[in-house]
């Protein structure tokens, strides 16, 4: 029940009392009767009560749990008169029960003593209502009972206090609103003890919920919210406290209104931030406990009421890191390296990869470029395919698969293949290991220089055409490139694909796989071969003559 639902208004108090205990008739009172005949047909029996007619009463209230009736022809029991059916009294065996009941306790009540009772309000008169406490009815006046015209209460469990018995009347009149007030007058005073304390007060947890939980403090409670539990910010409270534990708390606010009572943990103890740079600065080792595992990273505890993440790329060197828990488990111990303080956002980043023995470092020792080892591929994308050669992953270029231009990593191999490869280079510096698999094999310019050298003429089918030149396919299928300087005295504009040409060879490296012609060089070797040949020419016909001049 909210405090703005209460109404207080002011009613004649005895008059009310009257009105709710007031009977139809005189003959509500308790009296003993002689069960005289039972029908189990009309669902009734006749009970001779001493008066002029014979009372009725329905069998239902003289039956036991199995239907059985308790009573025979005879018996004699108490009822009370509840009305008349004509001129007979119908009687009540329950009600004459409630009514023993209650002149049982009122008997025994005693007035120096204070009673609180519990119940559940089972009805509603003109003048409040009933509440129902262990089977007997005490009487609560609206002005006594907290509750507004706009509910509806019936079925709502109350505690109340005992502030009139009536012997004559066999009543018992109970306020709910005297606790309240009691209740509400000793919250206000806890309050302003807690409000004013200058250090954190004990608490005990009470209750423990996924938003939080309820801590008792003097006897009342207040709520201390997820996030203020710790520094580290929003926590899990069944993972640090069980019901019943004592904590340190200090009061936020307090909602008179509401009577909500907030409290906070973590403002009772220093905030660990504001002494950071002299705890811990980025570099340092510190040892920390895992405190929960996520498949992003892990949360680890540096004591001091401090958290850390230590994010899943930076649990270990294998860049194939599918799960944390793979690594690690929750409660563990384990050494990291602080590499983020974030003052600002109150973040911490660590590092236990850090701290562990780097494999660039272990491969390089044990490897050299230019080995020929064999690996595994891992996985292939469009650029490639990534082999593990030992402790490390290295990238097997499309450019390097094949002496074949037009075929890729993923046209040859399959992952979880063994492949032989070529370290063609190690980079340290960036962890970075680049392989070769075409290394390994014969390049066709290497096949052709074996049969070629520079100033040999050949002839070759215009295969491409780019800004700075033109490809020629020759034969064994290498291509050539003539730059465009060396077209001369061809036009660019006036070659077609699938035209063939002829050059002179320039350049041959058989390790890159590069030949280069020149059509400009062309005229110049054909003009050398033509003097050369003229030359012998001569020198042969000269020689002759003088061998003739000679015989």
């Amino acid at each position: 029940m909210k405090f703005e639902d209460i109404e207080i208004e002011d009613v004649d108090f005895e008059a009310m009392l009257e009105e709710s205990f007031k009977k139809e008739d005189s003959g509500s009172d308790l009296v003993e009767g002689t069960i005289v005949r039972i029908s189990e047909d009309d669902n009734q029996a006749i009970i001779d009560i001493g008066r002029k007619n014979e009372a009725i009463i329905y069998l239902d209230q003289l039956k036991n749990s199995d239907g059985t009736v308790e009573f025979k022809e005879g018996d004699k029991i108490e009822v009370v008169i509840t009305g008349y059916k004509g001129e007979r009294p119908i009687v009540s065996y329950d009600l004459a029960q409630k009514r023993a009941a209650m002149n049982e306790f009122i008997a025994e009540y005693d007035e120096t003593q204070e009673y609180i009772v519990e119940g559940t309000v089972s009805k509603k008169n003109k003048g409040g209502f009933i509440v129902d406490c262990d089977g007997l009815e005490f009487f609560m006046p609206r002005t006594l009972s907290y509750i507004s015209n706009k509910t509806n209460p019936i079925g709502k469990k109350v505690k109340a206090l005992i502030v009139k018995v009536d012997k004559d009347s066999s009543s018992v009149v109970v306020s709910r609103k005297e606790l309240i007030e009691r209740d509400k007058s000793k919250v206000e005073e806890i309050v302003k003890t807690i409000s004013e304390a200058t250090e954190p007060v004990t608490g005990t947890v009470k209750k423990i919920t996924s938003y939080g939980m309820f801590v008792d403090v003097g006897g009342i409670d207040g709520l201390v919210h997820y996030s203020e539990i710790s520094h580290k910010g929003p926590v899990n409270p069944s993972k640090y406290f069980n019901e019943g534990d004592e904590v340190q708390v200090k009061m936020l606010d307090y909602d008179k209104k509401k009577r909500h009572l907030s409290l906070s943990i973590k403002s009772a103890s220093s905030n660990p931030w504001d002494k950071i740079d002299d705890i811990i600065e980025v570099g340092d080792t510190i040892q920390v406990t895992v405190s929960n595992i996520e498949p992003y990273g892990v949360f680890v505890d540096l004591g001091e009421d401090l958290e850390a993440f230590l994010h899943v790329s930076e649990i270990s060197w294998d860049k194939n890191v599918k799960h944390p828990k793979d690594y690690l488990t929750v409660g563990e111990d384990i050494n990291v390296e602080i590499i983020e303080i974030d003052k600002e956002n109150k973040r911490l980043r660590v590092s236990l990869k850090k701290l562990l023995p780097k494999p660039i470092d272990q491969f390089s020792s044990a490897n050299s470029i230019g080995s020929v080892i064999k690996g595994e591929v891992t996985s292939i994308t469009d650029f490639g395919a990534f082999v593990k050669v030992g402790v490390v992953e290295g990238l097997l270029h499309n450019q390097e698969c094949s002496w074949d231009k037009g075929v890729k990593c993923r046209d040859i191999f399959k992952v979880g293949e063994e492949v032989e490869v070529k370290i063609i280079d190690i980079d340290t510096v960036n962890s970075k290991v680049s392989l070769s698999k075409k290394a390994l094999e014969e390049s066709p310019a290497d096949a052709f220089a074996k049969t070629h050298r520079n100033g040999d003429i050949i002839e070759g089918t215009v295969k491409d055409k780019k800004d700075f030149g033109v490809f020629i396919a020759l034969e064994n299928g290498v291509d050539a490139l003539i730059r465009s300087e060396d077209l001369h005295p061809l036009n660019m504009d006036d070659i077609e694909k699938g035209e063939s040409i002829q050059a002179v060879l320039v350049f041959i490296d058989p390790k890159k796989d590069r030949i280069r012609a020149s059509v400009k060089r062309l005229e110049r070797q054909k003009e050398r071969d033509a003097v050369a040949q003229y030359s012998d020419d001569t020198s042969m016909k000269l020689g002759d003559m003088l061998k003739d001049d000679l015989k």
